[in-house]
């Protein structure tokens, strides 16, 4: 066994880590930039396990799974793209959220998310005036629970 010891970055701070190792061929830079990369794609997998919630899958055969990882990873790409189109200052999980809150509603996304937690903002999302029902529901939606229409 060998023992390689570096100074690695953790939460943005420097920190001496010990690694052991049987491999002799590479030098300890190698070894610790290995860690580097590997660090770094486990990070990003806790991230979109995190963010898009692939604890549970709708079908355990290869090809759905398969599908629902690749779904996932779509859909976290496209947030990224999101983030980095609307200069978004925050953190990923809240622009994850605030997504996921507002993909039912009829507003600009990309002007909502450029705006969002900025106190001088130019003005508010608009949210359409025009309620959206299923066809058919419209004259129930200003009638009391349980009132039939006339």
């Amino acid at each position: 066994m060998r023992r390689v010891t570096a100074i690695v970055e953790v939460d943005g701070r420097d920190m001496e880590m010990t690694f052991i190792t049987n491999n002799f061929d590479w030098s300890p830079r190698t070894i610790d930039g290995l860690y580097k990369a590997r660090w770094a794609i486990e990070l990003f997998f806790k991230g979109i396990k995190q963010t898009l919630q692939l604890r549970d899958f709708v079908g355990y055969n290869e090809n759905a799974v398969k599908w629902q990882v690749w779904t996932g990873l779509l859909t976290h790409l496209l947030l990224r793209f999101l983030k980095h189109v609307s200069k978004w200052g925050l953190s990923f999980s809240r622009l994850a959220g605030t997504v996921k809150s507002a993909v039912w509603m009829k507003i600009d996304l990309l002007g909502t998310l450029r705006i969002y937690g900025t106190a001088g903002g130019s003005k508010r999302p608009v949210i359409v005036g025009k309620h959206l029902y299923f066809q058919g529901f419209e004259p129930f939606s200003s009638l009391p629970m349980g009132q039939q229409p006339p």
